[in-house]
Parts: C-alpha cells; structure tokens; sequence
C-alpha cells in the first residue's frame, strides 16, 4: 500500500491509500472511472506516491507526471502485473475498459532510512 496524491485543477489536494506496483523504475496504479483521483488526474496530470514502513520509519517519496492507461497491449502486459503480485487482484478481477491503470513516472524522489 502507498498514499497516493493527485491535485484538482484548481490546486486542491486529495490523498487517498491504493495498491501500487513499481516496475522499470516507475509506479503504477490502477482506480475506478468514477474516482476523485481520475477526475483530478485528467485536469492535473501529476501525482505524488508516499510508499513507508511504518514500523521502521523508512519511506520514499516521488512524484512526476502521469500516464493514464486504458487499452492495448501495455494496458494487459499491466493487468498480468498487477494480477502476478496483488492477491485482491485474483478475487476482483476486472476486464479491460473498467478500470484505468495510471503511470507514473518519476521526476523528484525522497527518501529516509533508506542508506
């Protein structure tokens, strides 16, 4: 799990908990259509991801422009990812055109306790 943070056009934020994947060096999610997060996207296309411990107080931080994802062949090389790692993946799958997967790739990273 991470935090996800998107802006609306108008700057006002909205951060929300979503599964991720990282995968050659960028982060992915995937949201319903009707979601805060899309709508926000589509007007403001940068998000930030917020990816800690908790424990162990280590986190990472990045933040960058987005890619929103919603068919063809990196949209289902994407699905196999996500249905590969994420076991809630398995139980709700979902078919190409119902869910977005969103790209984001990185142009700031932060991080804490990691080195």
């Amino acid at each position: 799990m991470c935090r996800f943070g998107t802006a609306s056009r108008t700057g006002e934020p909205h951060l929300v908990p979503v599964s991720y994947v990282w995968d050659d060096n960028r982060a992915y999610i995937v949201t319903d259509y009707r979601t805060r997060k899309l709508k926000n996207l589509r007007e403001n296309p940068q998000a930030a991801i917020l990816v800690d411990s908790g424990v162990t107080r280590k986190l990472i931080l990045i933040s960058g422009p987005v890619e929103i994802i919603e068919k063809g062949k990196e949209y289902q090389r994407l699905y196999k990812l996500f249905y590969s790692r994420l076991d809630w993946v398995k139980r709700d799958p979902w078919k190409e055109g119902e869910a977005p997967f969103i790209k984001i790739t990185p142009t700031f990273k932060a991080g804490w306790g990691l080195g």
